[in-house]
Formats: C-alpha cells, structure tokens, sequence
C-alpha cells in the first residue's frame, strides 16, 4: 500500500511540474505581434518585458495597428432586433401625475413586458385601455395601476379637465 501511495504522490508531482512552465492562458494580440510563444507551445524562459518610458519622457500611445493587423472598427454595433431599441425602458415603473402634468403633452412610451404605468390622482374606473388582455388593472386609494403583461400596442385613455387624453405604450 506503502509503494503505490509513493508512486501517486511522485506521478502527481511530476505532472504538476510539467504544467509549470505553460501559460494557463492564451497571450494577448499585442503579446504575440512581439514574438511571445504560439499558444499550444510550452516556453521554459519567460520573455522579458519592454521597458517603460518615464513619466517625464512618454509621449501618448500611438493608436496604429501592429503591422499585419487591419485596423479594428470602435464603432459599436447594436442587433438589429427591435427590443434592443435605445428609446424601449425596461421593466420600471412610469408615474404621471393627473392633476399636475399636462396630458396632452405625455408622448407615446416604449416599455418592457412587466413594466407599470402608475396613474396618481385619479377616481375609480376613469383610467381605461382598449387592450385588457395585454394588461392587468389595479385602482386602490387615488392611484390606478395598469401593468402591461404581454407584449403589444395599449392605448391608454386617461380623464383630465373634461377631455380624455390617450397615451400610447408599445409593450415589448
């Protein structure tokens, strides 16, 4: 039992000291235009480093590509799916005042599946929408409560002064 303890011990070792000098991970795009070693390569001597400009002497970093490369585009792209939309909010919670804010000056909305429209300052069953599928309504104390639930287009129609005022919300 003795020996094949030792022998376990001596192959563990001996595997662990030829992991040693490889790299755990690949070198980076500037590391191998120098000359570091290709990837699936073992490099027993480490490459020295390129030595550093003093403060007082460095000049800014040059924004050429190493020789070879094709200049990277740092333009972002973004997918072409609508819900990747800049002007969708997510899931958050949009207040509208209806004795304050000005309706007719509320713009159409954008918002996530789960997102809530909280209308404060309002009477009981003033506040409808011409989806109820696509919606869950709540009224308590004042403040009607319209969750959108499944994605579509809800009109929101909302009482103020004599005129009702619909607001339109994309629900994505």
């Amino acid at each position: 039992m003795r020996g094949r303890l030792t022998a376990g011990v001596l192959a563990a070792s001996l595997i662990m000291a030829g992991c040693a000098g490889e790299s755990p991970v690949s070198p980076l795009p500037t590391e191998a235009a120098v000359g570091a070693a290709p990837v699936g390569s073992v490099s027993v001597t480490p490459s020295p480093s390129p030595p550093r400009p003093s403060p007082a002497s460095a000049s800014p970093p040059s924004r050429r590509s190493p020789v070879g490369t094709p200049p990277s585009s740092r333009t972002p792209t973004r997918p072409s799916s609508p819900s990747s939309s800049s002007s969708c909010e997510g899931a958050v919670v949009r207040t509208i005042d209806a004795t304050a804010e000005e309706l007719a000056l509320v713009p159409a909305m954008c918002l996530a599946v789960g997102a809530v429209l909280r209308v404060e300052n309002i009477g009981p069953g003033e506040v409808t929408t011409d989806s109820p599928d696509l919606v869950a309504q709540h009224y308590e104390a004042g403040v009607v409560e319209v969750r959108f639930v499944r994605k579509g287009t809800v009109v929101v129609a909302i009482p103020q002064g004599g005129t009702t005022y619909d607001i339109t919300v994309v629900v994505r």
